[in-house]
């Protein structure tokens, strides 16, 4: 049957301003595609990111690119497909990301199971989700987490002069469990240890991407003397960055958008796995949509972050549910599960 490809870019309002330590935002134009073979949609999203030099214009126009590949590729050799993808689209991982969603999509309606089910996996097994509250004043974020009272985990942005202030007043509201992420805002070494070690003091968790990615052996000064486990994120994209980056994290941070997609991701779990590293899954501000494509590979990790699409003011897609252990679980429907509005 007929092959058809559809692109559309959305732009996804946020509930609130969203700040972290390089940059606010109020909206997010993310790229959606549908994948059609067989009498079969699959659906996909891509989220491009500035901080790697993506955008929808040229995510879209990658997309396209590869379009004819699509079309001439039968879908049930998605690894091979997917790694044709990679070699031709090697600036924007966000598009292949998309891409090897909605094929996986496919691959699920076509089997007619739920993804986790196809690779053996129980949501049972997913670890409670946190909840990100960017930067703000103190008495905002501490109003976030009242606002978001059910949730059972929450993750803090710091990298401002206020970060001390700011777990003060979070600590003064929940007991929670609470994780903190400076998205490379401490630059200096001994700056980074000495809030790492005021941090240890208020059950922090643990610390995400302390400081810049091209610090590396600052980060390996750092994790010799952290009290608290680091996790990588800016510091890699796929498996290929795992030993490059290991000596100076304890875990790493694996986002679908940076890692190509879900493909790509299963062989950085694993990878970490065998290197005794810790694995957490993590997002961009997504939609349920490519949020729903985490959630069916959450069951293999120790720790998730799937809230992007908790932060929009209207989430345009629908089939999640938060359980009352925080934790988010896909629907038992084919494919991803979810239904776009």
């Amino acid at each position: 049957m007929a092959f058809k490809l559809h692109i559309e870019t959305r732009r996804l309002f946020l509930a609130h301003t969203w700040t972290i330590a390089r940059n606010s935002s109020d909206y997010k134009d993310n790229v959606f595609i549908a994948l059609e073979k067989d009498g079969i949609t699959g659906f996909g999203e891509a989220a491009p990111n500035v901080r790697y030099d993506e955008d929808a214009q040229r995510t879209t126009e990658r997309i396209q690119s590869v379009s004819a590949l699509l079309e001439q590729t039968d879908f049930f050799h998605y690894e091979n497909l997917i790694r044709r993808v990679r070699q031709q689209i090697t600036d924007q991982n966000c598009a292949v990301a998309a891409i090897d969603m909605a094929l996986m999509d496919w691959l699920g309606k076509a089997l007619n199971a739920p993804l986790y089910r196809i690779w053996g996996l129980d949501p049972a097994d997913t670890p409670p989700t946190s909840y990100s509250i960017g930067i703000d004043t103190p008495a905002n974020m501490q109003q976030r987490v009242r606002e978001r009272g059910e949730m059972a985990v929450y993750k803090i942005k710091l990298g401002s002069e206020n970060d001390r202030a700011i777990i003060e007043a979070i600590r003064a509201v929940t007991d929670k469990p609470v994780r903190v992420d400076a998205n490379e805002g401490w630059k200096d070494k001994h700056q980074a240890l000495e809030n790492i070690r005021w941090l240890a003091g208020h059950n922090i968790q643990f610390v995400e991407q302390p400081m810049p990615a091209a610090q590396h052996e600052d980060m390996v000064w750092l994790k010799e003397r952290s009290p608290l486990p680091l996790i990588a994120d800016e510091a890699l994209h796929t498996t290929a960055d795992i030993p490059r980056i290991a000596d100076g994290y304890h875990g790493i941070n694996i986002k679908l958008m940076k890692s190509t997609g879900l493909q790509e991701a299963r062989r950085m779990i694993h990878t970490a796995r065998a290197m005794d590293m810790r694995v957490m899954l993590g997002c961009m501000v997504e939609s349920s949509l490519a949020i729903s494509a985490g959630v069916h590979l959450a069951p293999l990790t120790d720790f998730v972050d799937l809230d992007g699409h908790m932060l929009l003011a209207d989430d345009p897609v629908r089939g999640l549910s938060l359980d009352k252990s925080g934790r988010i679980l896909p629907s038992d429907q084919p494919g991803l599960g979810v239904v776009m509005d």
